[in-house]
């Protein structure tokens, strides 16, 4: 997905609530591979997306989407990948191209001469047109949970013949995440939080979000949750300032940062009667990286770990 900083708030409120109301996937019945070329194909791999056969083990797949290369890079699929779209700016070392999963052109992927693609947008409609051509299009959609990470990395592994490395991310992940929750301190009641998506206008995530879920397994609410509109938005409702005064949140987290007219902490107390707000006055506001809060990879980990080491550092 798109780094947040790079679009308007109300285009990045509708792309990411429609990327999120995908269905948990669930990973194909087929066994697959330990890496060895050859090994477990042909395999049918079927996502929350859809299936995609593939006759052989590809060894050159173009990724459209951020998370997908991170994804194929920690499972060991980094020598298979021939290019990335221009926002797959991690690991260093991608193959970055003017590629783009957000304007996708059939002509110029089919040009790479790929036998695999990855995706998370099934943008006008590339999928078929790249079917078309005899080029085989993997879905991962964007993760409506954490278990749906758990899922896509094992679909991937099947996909390009790295199960076993696939299951070891996964089996890291999980070890990551429940490190961080054992961690944390017992709270009496949940802390509340105001996630920003964008300002100006201000859009939000609720707990029914991918984001959400991860911030539960820290005990916390988003004050979200009770905005008028909430479910309708698919969970990444506009809040007023308003809304977001009254609501008096524990903690601020934002995503809308970076060098590109990024928010900072300074900025969010700057704002009209913010300065009066919990978060602001005991300093939990949280500045993230905007890329990494924008992904479902990996890395969750790391955006967790930021989270709960802040909660720590603001309570000791």
């Amino acid at each position: 997905m798109r780094a947040l900083t790079r679009a308007s708030a109300v285009a990045v409120a509708a792309v990411v609530a429609a990327a999120c109301a995908a269905c948990s996937s669930s990973p194909a019945s087929q066994s697959g591979s330990t890496g060895s070329a050859g090994a477990g194909f042909p395999v049918t791999v079927t996502t929350a997306a859809g299936k995609v056969h593939l006759a052989s083990r590809p060894d050159a797949i173009i990724s459209l989407s951020p998370t997908a290369t991170e994804m194929l890079y920690a499972i060991g699929a980094g020598k298979q990948v021939k290019a990335v779209d221009d926002d797959s700016d991690y690991p260093r070392g991608a193959p970055m191209t003017k590629l783009s999963g957000f304007e996708p052109n059939a002509e110029a992927i089919a040009a790479y001469k790929p036998d695999l693609v990855v995706i998370s947008n099934n943008i006008d409609s590339i999928t078929a047109k790249l079917t078309a051509l005899s080029i085989p299009v993997l879905d991962l959609p964007a993760a409506a949970d954490v278990s749906a990470v758990y899922s896509e990395i094992t679909e991937l592994g099947e996909a390009t013949g790295h199960v076993a490395q696939s299951q070891a991310e996964d089996h890291k992940i999980r070890a990551g995440i429940a490190a961080i929750v054992a961690s944390e301190p017992k709270h009496s009641a949940p802390l509340t939080y105001f996630y920003e998506l964008g300002a100006n206008p201000y859009y939000s995530v609720t707990d029914s979000t991918f984001i959400g879920s991860l911030l539960s397994l820290l005990g916390m609410k988003s004050i979200a949750d009770s905005a008028t509109g909430a479910a309708a938005a698919g969970g990444y409702p506009e809040l007023s300032p308003e809304f977001i005064l009254k609501a008096n949140p524990d903690y601020i987290l934002l995503s809308d940062t970076g060098s590109n007219g990024g928010q900072t902490p300074a900025m969010v107390a700057a704002r009209p009667g913010w300065g009066a707000l919990t978060a602001v006055k005991d300093k939990h506001v949280i500045a993230l990286n905007a890329d990494i809060a924008s992904r479902w990879g990996p890395r969750i980990v790391q955006l967790l770990q930021t989270v709960a080491n802040a909660m720590k550092s603001h309570s000791s």
